[in-house]
């Protein structure tokens, strides 16, 4: 594998897959709506950031040729319907489009434990609903005939931490800020996936042509209840507090006076709908084991980066 196009390689699990891929020999290139956005990666050598838009399709077939691969990890978390159609249904269908029309026929697309084309209409929420139909859209693009069609491999990970992340660093920031933490989908239960070990999941992929027809569940060590995950946040950060789990109408309600609060919200409604499907292997599908990788729980590395922001604190006070 020489040559790797990535969408959405400016975000947190971007950054890490193209630190992972630059170091493996591989040539990266990153498209950004704007190249301030790539400050974090445009410094890896072999490393090539492009401005464009990633939702023009004209744009995706211009970049293609001279790549063996693409990456796919564009994805939101919260937005009306029509914003989770254009990020998650009709991206994947520009870019399945593109790739057959420029010859680049493989693919490594990043999903969501839970997704799945059976359930794109049944599925809780407006979230599981987009992701099942990306994927649905890129299976299809598999079809085509003479051998053309696209050599697909689908990552489902369940929630992912690490250095960065804006999931257990939030419940840490809430906890340094707050005397205790009244929290929506206490009992949601998840198995956390470093995102290291997601990064070397999709390079993995990429070099092993075993992995194309495949869809693999990338889920940590440990199931944990969102309670417990709070809860550990707290205890790496050095600040440890009550976990107030709220009824479920109450919880609602939350959700819905953060969807109303300014910027990108904490919680959503359709965050909570999404909870309604346990985040942990279903173990009907491969998983990191398959792949040679050994899973890394959230309790060995969240003390590692949460507990930072209070060291330099106390190094500053010396």
């Amino acid at each position: 594998m020489k040559r790797v196009l990535l969408l959405g390689g400016t975000g947190f699990v971007g950054r890490h897959v193209c630190e992972h891929l630059i170091r493996l020999g591989c040539g990266v290139t990153v498209l950004t709506r704007r190249a301030e956005h790539a400050r974090s990666v445009q410094h890896l050598p072999g490393l090539t950031v492009l401005e464009g838009d990633a939702h023009d399709e004209a744009t995706l077939r211009r970049l293609l040729p001279g790549h063996d691969a693409v990456v796919h990890l564009v994805a939101i978390l919260q937005g009306r319907e029509a914003d989770f159609e254009r990020v998650h249904v009709e991206l994947p269908r520009k870019l399945a489009r593109a790739c057959l029309a420029s010859g680049v026929q493989r693919i490594v697309h990043i999903s969501a434990l839970g997704a799945d084309p059976a359930t794109a209409t049944t599925a809780p929420s407006r979230y599981l609903r987009s992701k099942s139909r990306g994927e649905a859209v890129l299976q299809e693009a598999t079809q085509a005939t003479d051998g053309a069609g696209l050599q697909l491999t689908v990552l489902r990970p369940s929630v992912i931490f690490g250095a960065g992340d804006r999931f257990l660093n939030l419940f840490a920031a809430l906890q340094r800020v707050f005397p205790l933490v009244p929290l929506a989908g206490a009992e949601a239960r998840f198995q956390p996936v470093w995102v290291v070990d997601v990064a070397e999941a999709v390079a993995r992929c990429l070099f092993d042509p075993r992995t194309v027809g495949q869809t693999y569940e990338l889920c940590g060590p440990s199931v944990l209840s969102l309670r417990d995950l709070v809860r550990l946040a707290g205890r790496a950060a050095g600040v440890p507090r009550p976990v107030i789990a709220l009824p479920a109408p109450l919880g609602r309600l939350q959700a819905l006076l953060m969807e109303c609060a300014p910027g990108e919200p904490l919680m959503s409604r359709d965050n909570l709908d999404s909870m309604k499907v346990p985040n942990v292997a279903t173990g009907r599908l491969p998983g990191l084991d398959t792949l040679g990788i050994t899973a890394t729980s959230p309790a060995a590395i969240a003390p590692t980066y949460l507990g930072q922001t209070d060291r330099l604190q106390t190094l500053r006070a010396r």
